[in-house]
């Protein structure tokens, strides 16, 4: 998002593109005490020191702090590639350009362990397709590579593709083992592309630019009530915002618009018993050509199952590529896939 040059080593000549890859990766970890703990009141992810966090994890998957926002539930910080939020059990870690994600888990496992007495009891790896992979740094070209990477850090691990192999599709990397998340649980994301080049020149030029007249113009101040927006404008162009909810909720939303590569994503975990009506919110105000959509709900959720929460509304306007629907362990995942329909 800082950044409109991706470069990266490939068979030892030197690649550069202008191209940026808005494309994220997402990491979302869950964590419990380990067996024989003694420290009770340290068991929270808040407990690691910020300079552990820059030293041990941002730094070597390659982004840095931008802004901070905090309640009680968690902290949310605005990278220079996207987001970051800590509860006390949650960790999300959401990258984009050419950062290397994966990087972040080994010493973070390490670092709850010490500061926390924190193991490891579920996590959630996933991203869409990016558009340039050649561009990635090991291990990110290619989804086996993650698997593989990921399968020699956890045992038990299951990995899956939804959607076109040939086209869009969406790749996740999970455990395949009964989830210690019994609270309610949701996350909800709409990845779009092609987008409407007049709405992305709201996030371009953006030099002298008031961030909080971007967010109150584009719309997404009023996507979700009761959200404590901390919102931030890249120069020469790009957004990012993290958005505080109650009951340790969360919204982000990441925006590169240049016209060859533009690329929005939202997503939130605000428990809802439909998303239909929040799905096209923000589907009508960023206009994309195309759209991913996936959401994941645990058996506690107030929604129920993610199929029955999604409901069509947008069909007048966009055709359905795909649609599917899994189970897991605790929890069931909807992706589903659409495009435009073209004007006359």
């Amino acid at each position: 998002m800082a950044q409109a040059t991706d470069s990266s080593s490939n068979g030892g000549s030197e690649l550069t593109s202008t191209h940026y890859e808005g494309t994220e990766k997402l990491l979302e970890v869950w964590f419990g005490p380990v067996q024989g703990g003694t420290k009770k009141d340290t068991h929270d992810l808040r407990n690691i020191p910020r300079d552990n966090l820059i030293d041990k994890i941002l730094t070597p998957v390659r982004c840095e702090i931008v802004s901070v926002s905090s309640n009680e539930d968690q902290t949310a910080y605005v990278l220079s590639e996207s987001s970051m939020f800590i509860s006390k059990r949650r960790f999300i870690l959401k990258t984009c350009g050419t950062t290397t994600l994966l990087k972040a888990i080994e010493p973070l496992m390490k670092l709850a362990k010490d500061f926390c007495e924190y193991k490891v009891l579920d996590i959630f790896y996933s991203r869409k397709n990016f558009f340039r992979p050649e561009l990635q740094d090991t291990p990110h070209r290619t989804f086996d590579n993650e698997v593989a990477y990921l399968d020699s850090l956890f045992e038990g691990g299951a990995a899956y593709v939804l959607g076109r192999v040939n086209g869009e599709c969406w790749y996740l990397y999970t455990l395949d083992c009964p989830s210690a998340v019994m609270e309610p649980d949701q996350t909800l994301e709409i990845l779009m592309t092609h987008l409407d080049e007049s709405t992305m020149s709201l996030f371009q030029n953006t030099t002298g630019r008031n961030v909080k007249d971007t967010t109150r113009e584009s719309g997404i101040a009023t996507l979700l009530p009761d959200c404590d927006i901390n919102d931030f404008l890249f120069e020469p162009c790009g957004y990012s915002m993290n958005g505080l909810l109650p009951n340790n909720g969360y919204m982000t939303i990441h925006i590169t618009p240049e016209k060859e590569f533009s690329y929005v994503s939202f997503e939130t975990n605000a428990e809802m018993e439909n998303y239909g009506e929040l799905v096209k919110r923000v589907v009508s105000t960023f206009n994309p050509g195309r759209f991913c959509l996936t959401l994941f709900t645990n058996k506690a959720a107030k929604c129920g199952s993610s199929f029955d929460a999604l409901k069509e509304v947008l069909l007048k306007e966009y055709n359905r590529q795909d649609r599917q629907f899994s189970e897991f362990s605790n929890y069931d995942l909807t992706f589903a896939h659409y495009i435009r329909e073209k004007r006359p």
